[in-house]
């Protein structure tokens, strides 16, 4: 082992500050899908399915009660999860980042992502959205198949997907992301790559392609699709990767892939042990206390009928828990061997507020290298390509 002495060690300086909000419903809940959603009625851009200003108001509230943990900084990303974002009318957006900005300075050019979906009405948002200050947006697509479309639960059609692309370039979103899923139920190879080209014809920044995987308490889980053999998919992870990247979009992570300069620097931040704050019905936070040499993990009430209910005494927290020292490594090498440049060995003593390499990191690492998944220098850890290639064995490792 080389020496991993923190050297670069330095007392009292936080990670970057993110946010995330989570909006909770969906016109309709996909089978697939393990996310705290919940399903409304459709809506329009005068009437919302859902309590609109009474979340907005919550949200802001929520956020006041986590002032303290801001410790000072500012946000340097944003990003509007869900559910399903852009069900929220342009002004609420609005009206929710000119608060945000109020309680916590929002910093100059900040990366702001919203997830959209690729629903007719929600394309007549997409201008208003940019002038509210969104600058990247997400468009969920999952497939382009007629159906694939049907088997993932999906209510838009693959025109209306192209469609929404369209309009957010129209709309002035020089940072696009479109969703893909790939090992979709029968999906073959040659499905799987026209899914891309079809993405790739839109000319999107930012591609997020990743495998299907059937997750508890979901309706997949409970009546399984047929879905491709393991030879199958490394067929099209394979392929994918090779075709992603001739036609200009690196792989940095393991499901994302960028034209240059266009990361999600949001998701970077959470997968090198960044803080972020949570607000919105199941919202996660990580946050490191810099008094204590602490880092707590927490998340707001779940539902959203409670969440909204809490607004009277301010009590959106649901749980807080100390992430003991042997956890911040483990999670911090969980999280940055997704990356395909890997872990920095500043930022790891950094961000666990680790002085010294943990006992518990001792073996695994000799392990990964040993079986020849992971490289060390003076620097960082990083996965071979072997590494990358089996993940699981190497993330297997680290548990």
């Amino acid at each position: 082992m080389k020496n991993t002495e923190a050297t670069a060690y330095i007392s009292g300086t936080l990670p970057p500050l993110s946010l995330y909000i989570h909006i909770p419903w969906c016109i309709q809940k996909c089978p697939y899908c393990d996310f705290n959603s919940h399903q409304t009625k459709e809506t329009s851009t005068s009437q919302p399915g859902f309590p609109e200003d009474a979340y907005i108001d919550a949200l802001l509230d929520d956020l006041a009660t986590d002032l303290p943990l801001v410790q000072g900084r500012t946000i340097e990303t944003l990003f509007f999860g869900g559910g399903t974002p852009s069900l929220l009318s342009a002004a609420a957006l609005d009206r929710l980042l000119i608060g945000i900005n109020t309680l916590i300075p929002i910093v100059e050019n900040a990366e702001i992502t919203l997830e959209a979906n690729p629903g007719t009405f929600e394309q007549e948002k997409f201008t208003a959205y940019r002038h509210a200050g969104i600058n990247r947006l997400s468009i969920g697509v999952q497939s382009f198949q007629p159906k694939q479309l049907v088997n993932l639960g999906r209510i838009h059609d693959e025109n209306e997907a192209t469609a929404a692309a369209k309009m957010a370039h129209q709309a002035g979103f020089n940072k696009l992301n479109i969703d893909l899923m790939y090992g979709l139920p029968n999906q073959t190879p040659d499905q799987a790559l026209d899914d891309l080209a079809q993405a790739i014809a839109l000319n999107p920044s930012h591609i997020s392609w990743y495998q299907l995987t059937i997750e508890p308490n979901t309706v997949f889980y409970n009546k399984p699709p047929t879905l491709p053999e393991d030879d199958a998919l490394w067929d099209i992870q394979e392929a994918g990767q090779a075709y992603l990247q001739e036609k200009g979009y690196m792989q940095y992570e393991i499901s994302a892939y960028a034209k240059t300069g266009h990361q999600c620097q949001h998701n970077i931040n959470y997968w090198q042990f960044g803080d972020y704050l949570g607000i919105g019905a199941g919202a996660h936070g990580k946050i490191t206390l810099e008094n204590t040499q602490n880092i707590i993990r927490y998340q707001k009430t779940r539902m959203p009928t409670d969440y909204l209910d809490r607004v009277q005494d301010k009590t959106f927290l649901s749980s807080s828990t100390l992430i003991d020292q042997d956890e911040r490594a483990m999670e911090f090498f969980m999280n940055g061997l997704r990356l395909n440049e890997g872990i920095s060995k500043q930022h790891f003593f950094q961000r666990t507020l680790h002085s010294t390499l943990p006992k518990a990191l001792i073996q695994p690492l000799q392990q990964a290298t040993a079986k020849g998944l992971l490289l060390e220098d003076h620097e960082r850890w990083q996965p071979t390509e072997l590494g990358r290639q089996h993940l699981n064995t190497l993330l297997q490792l680290f548990i």
